[in-house]
């Protein structure tokens, strides 16, 4: 049975037909009348579930379609889902037979939508989240806080809606814009802010958080969200997509720096446990669904006990170090490192070993030079991933060879932009790494731009540079983000050889239903030669402004 029949004869079966009276006058333009401050403002409607209705069975077929009335309130990609079912659209509310709009009406006692919004920012924002009682009281007028004095972006469907749910606002809280024309709009004005509905979500959006909520995590609950807003239709009907935020569809992926568990970081490990530089971030690096490592030192078996000052560059570590990597749920490894051959073949091949052990995929470099150039695809919640990398500099010794493990050299990109092409054309997101020339400045150079930009332009969604111990700066390539240098993760840098190796960022990307769809910066500062932490407000602050300085924002 078609879907459009499967709601005609459910309508017929509910005894639905042009009598049915309209219930109640409704707001159905709100601009026209004057926003004035609330004192009590509407509380959210619960979330419940959608019971399955099965249509009877019906001897006669209607001619026409029913008659719906779609409330301003709703989202244009929810009125095209819903138009989609063959229903038609009446301008007049009193005329139709089936009504959706923010609040239960006769026949619809039961939740069938729940749409979620977003309160965001252009990217270059160093402001992360706001208090749910603050945006209230920006909403009434009430609020001297963060973006006093600058009203709130959003399209008239969005306004709409938390008129339902808040009640109209102070004159100066909000303006309007086309729908199109929100992100531009909030980039040149840089310290404007918006609501957007889930589905517009878009990496040059920051997302705030409100009351520690985000629908970018995974444990975001959307009853504890101040900007949800639930649709019904009247009468209910079996048709109506469940929510524009699905879980299955969500992926967050974490990219991860520098990773060598030697010298004094090994010394510490030796000394306060090998779990030890794990203990104040490894839970958020567990929380994601995908957490990436780019280990560039081999495990040996003859690894000499660690010595804090040593000044060999020649580096190993304990093979019993691989619990740290377990600990914080290591799932892709990048072995890009110029580091990898640094113990010979024999304990390159005893790393990549314990790799497979583990079950965990690695790229950028292999047992040959085949393995090497080879891409990793994997697929979570639905997004088909592939990763890639290589490393441009050498040193020669640390490439693989036809009969020898190590590196993947780039030579002049061509294999990877031609590999990027490829699995770009058969739907994956794209993940290129580079262990790149090594500079401790912020900006990125000529070359760096040229390279990155190459992987980008082939497909690539996210480029980001594995090789730095110095945080550097970042940019949006078309549709891709670029970082170019994360920094360390674990790694003996206190401020050696320059002042700001302790800096450090984790980016956060999120993926939903195929798309990029938010990067979030995370930042954090390294202690006792091995032990990152979150950052201050403060020293986040500084880190961020000399980032978006450098990356020209």
């Amino acid at each position: 049975m078609t879907r459009r029949i499967f709601v005609l004869l459910l309508l017929i079966s509910l005894g639905v037909g042009s009598c049915v009276p309209a219930w109640g006058a409704g707001n159905t333009n709100a601009l026209s009348t004057p926003p004035v401050p609330i004192s009590s403002p509407t509380p959210f409607q619960p979330v419940g579930s959608t019971p399955q209705i099965v249509a009877p069975e019906i001897s006669m077929t209607p001619s026409l379609p029913a008659q719906l009335w779609i409330s301003p309130a709703v989202p244009g990609s929810l009125r095209q889902m819903v138009l989609a079912s063959g229903l038609r659209e009446v301008a007049d509310r009193s005329a139709a037979d089936v009504i959706l709009d923010t609040t239960p009406g006769p026949g619809a006692e039961t939740l069938a939508a729940v749409w979620v919004y977003a309160l965001v920012v252009p990217f270059p924002t160093v402001a992360d989240a706001i208090p749910a009682d603050e945006l209230r009281r920006f909403w009434t007028g009430q609020s001297q806080g963060l973006f006093s004095g600058r009203p709130i972006l959003m399209a008239e469907s969005t306004y709409q809606g938390m008129v339902a749910i808040w009640g109209l606002p102070a004159p100066s809280a909000v303006r309007i814009a086309a729908e199109g024309e929100l992100l531009d709009t909030a980039w040149v004005e840089r310290d404007a802010w918006a609501i957007v509905p889930f589905e517009a979500l878009e990496p040059r959006w920051k997302v705030l958080t409100i009351d520690q909520q985000s629908p970018l995590r995974n444990d975001f609950n959307p009853e504890n969200y101040p900007l949800t807003i639930n649709y019904y239709f009247s009468p209910e009907l079996a048709y109506l997509p469940s929510t524009n935020r699905d879980p299955s569809k969500l992926t967050v992926l974490v990219m991860t720096g520098v990773t060598a568990l030697v010298r004094a970081t090994a010394a510490r490990m030796e000394e306060l446990g090998v779990l030890f530089p794990g203990r104040d971030i490894g839970h958020i690096l567990r929380s994601a669904d995908l957490t990436h490592i780019s280990n560039e030192i081999p495990f040996a078996s003859n690894c000499p006990f660690p010595n804090a000052n040593s000044l060999s560059l020649q580096f190993c570590s304990d093979p019993d170090y691989i619990a740290l990597l377990e600990d914080i749920g290591t799932d892709i490894v990048e072995i890009t490192g110029n580091h990898f051959q640094d113990y010979g073949s024999e304990a390159t091949l005893l790393t990549l070993d314990m790799y497979d052990q583990r079950g965990w995929p690695y790229y950028g470099g292999g047992r040959n030079l085949r393995d090497s150039l080879k891409a990793i695809t994997l697929t979570h919640n639905g997004n088909q991933f592939a990763f890639i990398g290589c490393n441009p500099v050498g040193p020669g010794f640390a490439w693989a060879t036809s009969t020898q493990p190590g590196a993947a050299p780039c030579n002049d990109y061509g294999w990877m932009v031609a590999e990027i092409n490829r699995l770009e054309a058969e739907g994956y997101l794209v993940v290129a790494t580079l262990q790149y020339n090594e500079y401790y400045i912020h900006t990125a150079t000529e070359t760096q731009v040229r390279d990155f930009g190459r992987l980008a332009d082939a497909g690539a969604v996210i480029v980001s540079g594995s090789q730095a111990h110095f945080p550097q700066a970042m940019t949006f390539w078309g549709d891709s983000f670029i970082h170019y240098g994360l920094g360390n993760l674990f790694f003996d840098q206190m401020d050696i050889p320059v002042i700001g190796t302790r800096r450090e960022f984790v980016d956060r990307h999120v993926f939903y239903d195929g798309h990029h769809i938010s990067t979030e910066l995370l930042t954090f500062m390294l202690e006792d030669y091995a032990r990152p932490r979150p950052m201050t407000d403060y020293e986040r602050r500084d880190l961020l402004e000399d980032i978006f300085a450098a990356s020209g924002w």
